[in-house]
């Protein structure tokens, strides 16, 4: 007798076969257009507790998960989103949530079955997998490697106790170097294993003397906004714990910088980190304005819905709670609570602001992509204020493109007060578009 994980393991295992006989038979195809690809993202939405900091659209199953039913939900709004945007090419994959280790292996190699039924899903595609220290143990990583995952995303908030935060969360020092030993551990999968950390300092950067030394590759520092979901917003409304210090905050992720830099990492993002090669393939869809399908309850998604015959790009959002996104699905096949087309500047916006982020920053080629029109000459090389930027040494437009320098990378937000206005000024002074067939 057969398991259903174990089947589910063998099923995983003859897609990813089946994979490599095409990509081997094909040789090298010729790309998708990038209307013809996308990432695509996966929510589970479940954790085994609520954490007091996080924000993100997570749930406590009272009465446990049931798993069947999410898991085919989540495999027919993947199927009918890849169907609905025309992509014939997913060039990765992110399970993330909530605490997406907590599903089973068969659930995540039943979806990536599914997407490669759908599209074409290289058998090197990234599959990356959000993982808690305490429900990934070494074991359960090796099923996971099995069941299609080649990049873990480890969630490490906090290292070690502070005591101003209160009692210890599950991620804590001992968790942290649990964790370092599972990713050693993981390097034992088959085929490349590429992992990813998440850090956040909250005792200053010389925590990353210990992330350093580790076997990963790839880092992101980031701070927490504190909203009014947190307890922290009441905890800092009454008095009880300090308010964060943006000076301090400042000089954190300034020495944060520097101490990965002198590692070896490449700042490749404002917040992410890589040595080796080892940058997010997904997130760099994201940050190059690339399609992405955004699937399960509270997912985000970017593209063009093309089998309908649309021609404008889309920000889609599902429906956020997962029992009312599971009878949308079962109704219409898909969960989307919200369509919203996205104009022309509103797109170019998008580009100008996710680009910056990078190192590589925007060039002429890629802007060119989202207009064909105006240059990154026509729109900032005339400002006399984007020329200070430049003096000033934050700001680079030459030949290569438009981009932060290591200095900038670091201010951007202050730089995009500058940048945007300008963008949409230049915009509405265009000249008008001739219209189709006119």
């Amino acid at each position: 007798m057969v398991l259903p994980r174990a089947r589910g393991l063998v099923a995983a295992a003859r897609a990813a076969q089946g994979r490599r006989r095409v990509d081997s038979a094909e040789g090298c195809p010729s790309p998708e257009p990038a209307s013809r690809r996308a990432a695509l993202y996966v929510h589970w939405p479940y954790c085994e507790k609520r954490c007091s900091y996080c924000n993100f659209n997570k749930y406590v199953a009272r009465g446990g998960v049931h798993e069947a039913a999410l898991r085919h939900c989540l495999v027919t709004e993947a199927s009918t989103l890849l169907r609905l945007s025309g992509v014939r090419r997913v060039e990765s994959v992110f399970f993330g949530g909530g605490t997406p280790s907590l599903a089973s292996p068969h659930t995540v190699a039943t979806i990536l079955e599914a997407v490669a039924k759908a599209a074409h899903l290289p058998v090197d595609a990234e599959v990356t997998l959000e993982a808690n220290p305490t429900s990934a143990p070494g074991s359960r990583l090796v099923e996971f490697g099995a069941a299609g995952v080649n990049r873990l995303s480890i969630g490490l908030q906090r290292m070690p106790v502070t005591p101003a935060l209160g009692r210890p969360r599950q991620e804590d020092y001992c968790e942290f170097e649990a964790s370092l030993n599972y990713i050693a551990r993981s390097r034992k999968w088959k085929g490349p294993v590429i992992t990813s950390h998440q850090a956040l300092s909250l005792k200053g950067p010389r925590e990353l003397n210990d992330f350093r030394l580790a076997p990963c590759d790839s880092c992101i520092i980031f701070c927490f906004l504190i909203v009014k979901s947190h307890r922290f917003y009441s905890d800092l409304k009454r008095g009880a714990v300090p308010g964060p210090d943006p000076e301090l905050a400042a000089a954190m992720y300034a020495e944060g910088r520097s101490l990965l830099r002198a590692a070896g990492f490449r700042q490749y993002e404002v917040s992410s980190f890589a040595r080796h090669g080892a940058l997010s393939t997904h997130n760099w869809t994201y940050w190059q304005c690339g399609q992405y399908l955004g699937v399960g309850p509270g997912a985000h998604g970017r593209f063009v819905p093309q089998a309908s015959g649309g021609h404008t790009r889309e920000a889609r959002i599902q429906t956020l709670e997962p029992d009312n996104w599971m009878k949308e699905v079962m109704l219409f096949s898909h969960g989307t609570r919200k369509r919203i087309p996205l104009g022309e500047l509103e797109l170019l916006e998008e580009v100008l602001v996710m680009g910056l982020r990078t190192d590589v920053g925007i060039t002429h080629q890629h802007w060119q992509q989202f207009e064909p029109q105006l240059t990154l000459w026509d729109v900032f090389g005339a400002s006399e204020e984007v020329k200070g930027l430049q003096e000033r040494g934050l700001l680079v437009l030459d030949h290569r493109g438009l981009r932060c320098s290591w200095e900038g990378l670091a201010v951007l937000d202050s730089l995009l007060l500058t940048l945007l206005p300008r963008l949409q000024e230049v915009w509405q002074q265009r000249s008008p578009r001739p219209e189709p067939g006119g």
